[in-house]
C-alpha cells in the first residue's frame, strides 16, 4: 500500500509545474474552447459556469474532452437534484453540526484554504449517509466561498487522534470519497493524515483501492515527531491551528 512521502510531494509539485507551462495551458484553452461548446449544447445552464471550472473537469480526464463533458454533465444534473435550493441548510445538518468536528481558517503557502478535521468526533447518527453527504457540500460550499480570487484548491488537515472503531464509518468515507472524485475534481490541493492510529489501517486498506491515482498522491500521513515541520513547508506558522504549533485557533466552519 502506498503512503505519500517528501519525495511524493516533491513529485505532485513537479507535475502542477507542467500543467502550468504555456505550452500546455494553449492545449488546454483549445480544449476548453470545445468541451464548452459541448456542454452548452447539452444543457444551456453551462454558459453561466466559468473556464477554470471546465479546465478541472478536463485535467481530472487528462484534458479528453469527450469524458469530460459527460462528467461535468453529470455533475450539473447531480447539483440540481442534490442541492436544489443552491444551498444547503445548516436545519439539514443538526446531527453533523452538533459532532462539531469540522473547522475552517487561514489559508496555506499558496493561498490554499486550510480545513480541519477531528475524525475522532464522527459517529454514525440517525440522519445515515445522506446527511452525511450534505455536509460534505455545505463544507465545499464554505471553502469555495472563502476561496482567493483564482485559487481553485483546498489543504485538510486530517486529525484521527482518539479514533478508534466506534468513529469507523465505511459507507460514510466511500461516499465522501466519490463525491470528491466525482463531483468536485482538481479541488483538493493535499491532504495531511496526522495522529493515525494502528487501528485505523484496517478501515484505509478497505477505502485504498477506492482512491483514484491523483487523489493518492496529495493524501501524507505525518510522523507524529515530523508533525510541526511537515506541516510548516506548506502552511505558514501564522496560519498554522494552534494545535499543531501555530498561532490561530480552530473555527467551528458552521461559524464562518
Amino acid at each position: 500500500m502506498m503512503m505519500m512521502n517528501s519525495d511524493s510531494c516533491s513529485n505532485q509539485n513537479k507535475e502542477e509545474e507542467e500543467e502550468d507551462s504555456s505550452e500546455n495551458k494553449e492545449i488546454e484553452k483549445i480544449k476548453i474552447s470545445l468541451m464548452r461548446t459541448i456542454v452548452e449544447t447539452q444543457d444551456p445552464s453551462s454558459k453561466e459556469v466559468d473556464d477554470l471550472t471546465l479546465r478541472r473537469f478536463l485535467r481530472a480526464r487528462d484534458l479528453d474532452v469527450e469524458k469530460a463533458s459527460s462528467m461535468f454533465l453529470k455533475y450539473l444534473k447531480w447539483r440540481r437534484g442534490f442541492v436544489p435550493n443552491g444551498f444547503i441548510s445548516p436545519s439539514e445538518l443538526e446531527n453533523e453540526i452538533r459532532q462539531n468536528k469540522m473547522f475552517l481558517q487561514g489559508l496555506d503557502k499558496k493561498g490554499r484554504p486550510v480545513g480541519v478535521l477531528l475524525a475522532g468526533r464522527h459517529f454514525q447518527h440517525k440522519g445515515g449517509v445522506e446527511e452525511f453527504k450534505r455536509f460534505i457540500v455545505y463544507i465545499f460550499d464554505k471553502i469555495f466561498a472563502r476561496m482567493p480570487p483564482v485559487q481553485e484548491k483546498f489543504l485538510v488537515i486530517g486529525d484521527l487522534e482518539g479514533w478508534g472503531y466506534a468513529n469507523c464509518d465505511i459507507r460514510a468515507y466511500l461516499a465522501a470519497l466519490s463525491l470528491v472524485q466525482d463531483y468536485y475534481p482538481e479541488r483538493l490541493g493535499k491532504l495531511f493524515i496526522v495522529h493515525a492510529p494502528y487501528i485505523f489501517m484496517a478501515a484505509w486498506k478497505i477505502v485504498y483501492p477506492f482512491i483514484d491515482v491523483k487523489t493518492r498522491k496529495k493524501i501524507v500521513f505525518v510522523e507524529k515527531k515530523k508533525l510541526k515541520s511537515t506541516l510548516l513547508e506548506d502552511i505558514d506558522e501564522s496560519q498554522l491551528p494552534q494545535a499543531y504549533g501555530g498561532q490561530l485557533p480552530l473555527i467551528p466552519i458552521q461559524h464562518t
